[in-house]
């Protein structure tokens, strides 16, 4: 069945197609690059991962609650509207909202491949471009995976958020090689980071926790790509270059921001627009999402130099200022450890079923 054949609303059949200024850059220095960036070129060699045979993809998954979260996470919990929904409908609206999420996670990845690959064009330097190849087949992974996941166990899409949708053709759109990386790299990835960290940690489905934790560990390298590539550049920019850098970083967190508000559920299923996001805005629940949100992109933010007064006045604006002084180290080096833990028990389960195999094979021999 076509992808277009289980979206909750037409989209064309057309591509999306965002013209895109620039050069592209090659150069004749084979020998010299960054050891930082080199290592992290080595280490995305060595960590890449087939989604078809390190996913348990036999795993059964609820589709009115893909990640198997506690009911008082839901965005209108505890309001009158909810109280008020029965249980049908509250189920409906879970398979909705599990859509429209992992249909985003999606839109985002392809997203991602087509910027990776647009940055493997674009940027000056050789050891960028090795790197930014490597991240082009994590992306193309991340496709592959989300896309069977959507399709396979929730069979319902929802089209690209148009808040998304802006950011990613800005960052295609200009002609600055630098651009695409700092919408790419550092918000759209650094948020999404942030998310999927979320929904790992609290999911208790075992395919959502194992995909998460995976394509975690590829983003982890992402985001730390980004940081590593712009911020020797962004050291040298004139005051007016870097006003400009950070009315984008403004303007793309907000829209990073409305993102994930999930207006198109409420619209799709008919619900009180005006008093959804009313709820949702002032919920406990969703100011605590936000700045979990954030935790990765603040402190990339200031870590690479964008730290003036429109910057932070707009984070304290949100709520998320407090994330500047998260230790960005210590939560990338957490994301890759996790995938590792993940990766022993998955072996350590597979040993268990052949050990199980020979000795059922041993006990059936005795017996004939």
């Amino acid at each position: 069945m076509s992808s277009h054949d289980l979206y909750t609303e037409p989209v064309s059949t057309d591509t999306w197609n965002v013209p895109m200024a620039g050069d592209t850059r090659f150069t004749w220095e084979y020998d010299e690059g960054r050891d930082r960036l080199l290592s992290l070129y080595q280490k995305g060699k060595d960590k890449q991962w087939d989604a078809q045979k390190r996913i348990d993809w036999d795993l059964e998954v609820d589709p009115v609650n893909v990640a198997g979260l506690p009911e008082n996470f839901n965005p209108l919990f505890g309001s009158d509207i909810w109280d008020k929904m029965t249980q049908k409908e509250k189920d409906e609206f879970g398979r909705h909202q599990s859509s429209w999420l992992f249909s985003q996670f999606l839109h985002g990845e392809q997203g991602a491949l087509n910027v990776s690959a647009r940055i493997v064009q674009t940027v000056p330097d050789l050891d960028s471009k090795f790197y930014a190849a490597t991240q082009t087949m994590d992306e193309a992974r991340h496709v592959e995976l989300y896309g069977k996941f959507v399709h396979e166990k929730i069979g319902m899409y929802y089209p690209i958020n148009q808040d998304l949708a802006k950011l990613l053709a800005e960052s295609l759109e200009d002609s600055r090689w630098d651009l695409p990386y700092l919408g790419m790299q550092v918000l759209i990835e650094g948020l999404a980071l942030a998310a999927f960290g979320l929904y790992r940690d609290m999911s208790t489905n075992p395919l959502v926790k194992q995909l998460l934790a995976y394509v975690m560990q590829d983003e982890a390298r992402h985001v730390a790509f980004g940081r590593l590539a712009l911020k020797d550049y962004y050291a040298e920019l004139t005051d007016k270059e870097r006003a400009e850098r950070e009315e984008f970083v403004v303007e793309g967190c907000y829209l990073m921001r409305d993102r994930f508000k999930a207006r198109e559920v409420f619209e799709q299923l008919d619900m009180p627009m005006d008093k959804c996001m009313e709820y949702v805005d002032n919920s406990d629940m969703y100011t605590l999402y936000q700045s979990l949100l954030f935790s990765r992109i603040v402190p990339c933010v200031r870590d690479v130099g964008l730290w003036g007064d429109k910057v932070k006045k707009a984070y304290e604006d949100m709520g998320v200022l407090d994330n500047a002084k998260a230790d960005l180290e210590a939560l990338m080096k957490q994301d890759e450890e996790i995938a590792e833990k993940v990766d022993e028990e998955r072996y350590a389960a597979e040993l268990a079923g052949r050990k199980q195999e020979v000795d059922e094979a041993i006990t059936l021999g005795a017996a004939d």
